[in-house]
C-alpha cells in the first residue's frame, strides 16, 4: 500500500502512468555513462553555432570603404608626396646671404646654366637648416596617421586576420618610417649645400672631397639607413598588411563584384601615388611580388566561385594601373645615360626626384 501511494505521488516515476517513454531506461542506464544527454546536445549546438559563424564570415561582404580610401589617398598625396616638395626649393637672395658660400651657389651646382630665381615654399627662417623642416613634420604626421588608417581598414575586413602578424607589421612599419624620417631629413638638407640626387654619394661634388675620407663612409651609412634599411622596414610590412586585407576581400555573389561610382575617380590618384611610391622608394621587386601574389589569389579563389568585392577590386585596379605607369616610366627613360649609370643592373627603375634634379631643375 505504501509503495502504491508513493507511485501515485510521483506520476513520472518509472512504471507510473505519467512516465515519459524511455525514462526508466535512462534512469536505469544513467549511472553507467558519465556523459549526460544535455552535454551531448550542448556540444552539438556549439559545433553547429561555430560552423554557422564561419559560414556567415565567409559569406559576408563589406561595403565599399569610401571614407577610409579617400582619407588614405589624400594623406598619401599630402604627407608623403608633398613632403619633399615642401622641403625642396632654392633660396631667396636675402635668405642666402648668411649661409655658407656653397649653399648660396646651390643653383649653379644643380645647373650648369646657373641658378634660378624660384623660392622656397616656406621661408628658411621659419625652419632653419639645423632644425626639422616642414617636410619632417609632414613625415611625423604620416607615421601616425597611416598606421591608424591601416588598423581601421583591418577592423572593417569581413575576414578575421591574424592579430599577432598585424601588430608586428604595424610596429615594424612605424620603426622603418621613423628611420627613414631621419635619413631623408638630412639628405634633403644636403640639397641646399649642392647635393645632387642623380649622382651616387661618392660622386657628389660636396662629398667626394671631404677630409678625412672616413666621413664619406658616414654619409654612405646615412644613405643606407635612408634608402635601404628604412625603406625595407617601412614598405615590406605596408604591402604585407595590404595583402592580408586583400585576402579577405572576396564574395560568393557575382553581382557584388563591382565598384560603386564614387570609387572610380579614386583609382587614378591611388594608382598614381603607388607609382611614385614604387619608383621613388625603389621597391619594384616587392611591389611586383605583391601584385602577382594578389593575382594568384584571385585565380585561386575564382576556382572556388569566389569573386573580388568592391574594396578588393579598388585595390587590385590601383595596383594594375601602377604596374602600367611603371612600365611606361621605364620605357621613357630607358636610354638615359646618366640615370643608367646611377641605376645599373637588370632592375632599372629611376627615381622621380633624380629625374627632376637632372632634367627639370637644370632647365630653369
Amino acid at each position: 500500500m505504501e509503495a502504491a501511494a508513493r507511485r501515485r505521488q510521483h506520476p513520472g516515476a518509472a512504471g507510473g502512468p505519467g512516465a515519459q517513454p524511455g525514462a526508466s531506461f535512462v534512469q536505469a542506464r544513467g549511472p553507467q555513462y558519465p556523459v549526460s544527454v544535455h552535454s551531448l546536445l550542448g556540444t552539438g549546438l556549439h559545433s553547429r553555432r561555430h560552423s554557422s559563424i564561419k559560414t556567415d564570415e565567409a559569406a559576408s561582404t563589406a561595403p565599399f570603404h569610401l571614407d577610409l580610401w579617400f582619407y588614405f589617398t589624400l594623406q598619401n598625396w599630402i604627407l608623403d608626396f608633398g613632403r619633399p616638395i615642401a622641403m625642396m626649393g632654392e633660396l631667396r637672395p636675402e635668405e642666402g646671404k648668411n649661409l655658407p658660400r656653397v649653399t648660396q651657389n646651390v643653383g649653379a651646382q644643380l645647373s650648369p646654366k646657373g641658378a634660378s630665381n624660384s623660392q622656397l615654399v616656406f621661408p628658411l627662417e621659419w625652419f632653419p637648416l639645423n632644425k626639422p623642416s616642414v617636410g619632417d613634420y609632414f613625415h611625423m604626421a604620416y607615421n601616425i596617421i597611416t598606421p591608424f588608417l591601416l588598423l581601421k581598414l583591418i577592423e572593417r575586413s569581413p575576414r578575421t586576420l591574424p592579430r599577432s602578424m598585424i601588430y608586428v607589421s604595424i610596429i615594424t612599419f612605424i620603426m622603418g618610417a621613423s628611420i627613414h624620417l631621419v635619413g631623408d631629413s638630412v639628405n634633403h638638407r644636403l640639397i641646399f649645400s649642392g647635393y645632387q640626387n642623380h649622382l651616387s654619394v661618392r660622386e657628389n661634388p660636396i662629398i667626394k672631397n671631404l677630409k678625412p675620407e672616413t666621413l664619406i663612409d658616414s654619409f654612405e651609412l646615412l644613405y643606407y639607413y635612408d634608402e635601404y634599411l628604412g625603406h625595407s622596414m617601412w614598405y615590406i610590412p605596408f604591402f604585407l598588411i595590404l595583402f592580408m586585407y586583400f585576402s579577405g576581400c572576396f564574395t560568393p555573389t557575382k553581382a557584388e563584384s563591382s565598384m560603386p561610382g564614387p570609387a572610380l575617380p579614386l583609382v587614378v590618384p591611388s594608382g598614381l601615388y603607388y607609382w611614385y611610391l614604387v619608383t621613388e622608394g625603389q621597391i619594384f621587386i616587392l611591389f611586383i611580388f605583391t601584385f602577382f601574389a594578389m593575382l594568384a589569389l584571385v585565380l585561386h579563389q575564382k576556382r572556388k566561385r569566389l569573386f573580388l568585392d568592391s574594396n578588393g577590386l579598388f585595390l587590385f585596379s590601383s595596383f594594375a594601373l601602377t604596374l602600367l605607369l611603371v612600365a611606361l616610366w621605364v620605357a621613357w627613360l630607358w636610354n638615359d645615360p646618366v640615370l643608367r649609370k646611377k641605376y645599373p643592373g637588370v632592375i632599372y627603375v629611376p627615381e622621380p626626384w633624380a629625374f627632376y634634379t637632372l632634367h627639370v631643375s637644370s632647365r630653369h
